[in-house]
């Protein structure tokens, strides 16, 4: 399978990726006494959700739903946004024997504190979670440690090899190492702090924390216009025994831009490709529609996601950048990011999403066969 037509590189829009922040991260791990990782994590899944027939019945093409936990389903603080699953991260679907999905979540500022961003790991079959906080560890002037909340909107998120690409809008797109999960003990205490206090160590009341290892900072040359990574997805069929790409777009409302971009990834690194000068250069293409919050490409067709607000079941648009047809209410009210488990197994070659609003908060997924046969 060729890659997508269409595809054009610009050189004025890149990518530069910022030193890798090694000595931070290993600090803010000596600190918490070393690393967790993932399995301590999985073993450590605290809130329970449940399946919803409500969710599944407001989407004409969704066959599950699973519902957060009522204080999660309510919470005005923090929204979902982002969806990547562990089919992603491995080819089998498993990862620590598990299927597991994760959902990206931003905060909205309440009482003047801004809590950054988060991610949640949901295993698939337990229907067991967990929130993590992503942080952004850093040295002062004086070459002290230093933690922070990760600002960003986070309306996608990639899981490639053993990374996390998470989507930062204007910014480019942060990148974190999934070992680097660390845990922070006794933070209930400190439900509205951040930061590192002698030796105990704040995460606004979340019990793991996962710190950037990279920032792939979004530039363009004068006469172009960045691209705003509003989400990402990861696109496994560029061509055959090649490393997937990424799929990255714009949320786009009147006027802006809502261009899809490629990158392809290193088979070595599973970070984006560089060349010459160390930047990545995306191929664009222009054939978005208004309102994208999600897109993958499964089956040699993209398919994004369009929200109508908290009351309207949202769309997937299906085909070709330029030329996508919209299927009507396909998946309930406020549908996000999108990712695709490509399997021939039963029960798996679907699409995945989760949507935002307060008590309308699903993980939900599709037949990806339903788009072939329908139209509207």
């Amino acid at each position: 399978m060729d890659r997508p037509a269409g595809d054009r590189a610009v050189g004025g829009v890149h990518l530069r990726r910022s030193e890798e922040h090694v000595a931070e991260v290993e600090a803010l791990a000596g600190v918490l006494g070393g690393r967790a990782g993932l399995p301590e994590l999985l073993g450590a899944l605290k809130y329970r959700a449940r399946p919803s027939p409500v969710g599944r019945l407001l989407g004409r093409a969704v066959d599950r739903a699973i519902a957060f936990d009522s204080y999660d389903q309510r919470d005005p603080v923090w929204w979902p946004q982002g969806i990547t699953t562990s089919a992603d991260a491995d080819p089998s679907g498993l990862v620590e024997g598990r299927r597991l999905a994760v959902v990206t979540w931003y905060a909205k500022e309440k009482d003047g504190v801004r809590r950054g961003s988060r991610v949640t790991f949901l295993d698939l079959d337990t229907l067991r979670y967990r929130h993590v906080l992503l942080v952004d560890a850093r040295f002062d002037d004086r070459g002290e440690l230093t933690l922070s909340g990760v600002r960003v909107h986070a309306g996608g998120i990639a899981w490639a090899g053993p990374w996390l690409h998470v989507a930062a809008t204007g910014r480019g797109f942060l990148t974190f190492r999934v070992d680097d999960l660390l845990r922070v003990p006794g933070d209930d205490e400190r439900p509205d702090e951040i930061g590192l206090f002698g030796d105990r160590v704040a995460s606004f009341g979340h019990h793991h924390v996962l710190p950037v290892r990279y920032a792939h900072q979004a530039h363009a040359d004068e006469g172009h216009e960045r691209l705003r990574y509003s989400f990402l997805s990861l696109d496994r069929s560029p061509l055959p025994d090649a490393p997937p790409d990424l799929l990255a777009g714009e949320y786009g409302r009147g006027r802006q831009t809502t261009r899809l971009a490629r990158l392809e990834l290193d088979p070595d690194t599973w970070l984006p490709a560089t060349d010459e000068e160390g930047l990545s250069r995306p191929a664009l293409h222009d054939g978005g529609v208004l309102g994208m919050q999600g897109a993958v490409r499964a089956r040699g067709r993209h398919h994004v996601s369009v929200s109508h607000g908290p009351w309207v079941p949202g769309s997937v648009f299906t085909g070709s950048p330029g030329a996508l047809q919209r299927h009507r209410w396909a998946l309930p009210m406020g549908p996000e990011d999108l990712s695709f488990w490509p399997s021939d197994r039963p029960g798996e070659d679907r699409l995945w999403s989760v949507t935002e609003h307060p008590r309308r908060r699903w993980v939900v997924s599709a037949r990806r066969s339903w788009f072939d046969r329908r139209r509207s």
